[in-house]
């Protein structure tokens, strides 16, 4: 596991999601194979993803946020109502230079 990510760092990374749009919605279907496939996807093609709870969803966003770092090894940078935003460093594609 690597380290998290410093105060400063997540700090860094709240900043650039703020420009950033929301892509995943997850719903009452909630956290199937394929919804961890396609955030493992995006992880890797973007490093930073923006994404919406409905409130359909039997989950809160922390929980949902939570379960799907956990199975793609992400890092939570913040959860803030029903968004959430994750963070994993891209082994092909890594663009966002961390502080």
């Amino acid at each position: 596991m690597k380290d998290m990510l410093t105060g400063k760092q997540r700090s860094y990374l709240r900043s650039l999601a703020n420009t950033v749009q929301p892509i995943f919605q997850v719903g009452k279907g909630g956290i199937t194979e394929n919804v961890i496939k396609q955030f493992d996807e995006a992880l890797e093609a973007r490093e930073l993803v923006k994404a919406t709870v409905l409130k359909n969803s039997s989950a809160d966003a922390r929980e949902v946020c939570e379960e799907i770092a956990r199975h793609t090894g992400a890092e939570v940078v913040q959860v803030i109502g029903n968004k959430f935003v994750l963070y994993r460093e891209s082994k092909e594609n890594k663009t966002i230079i961390l502080p």
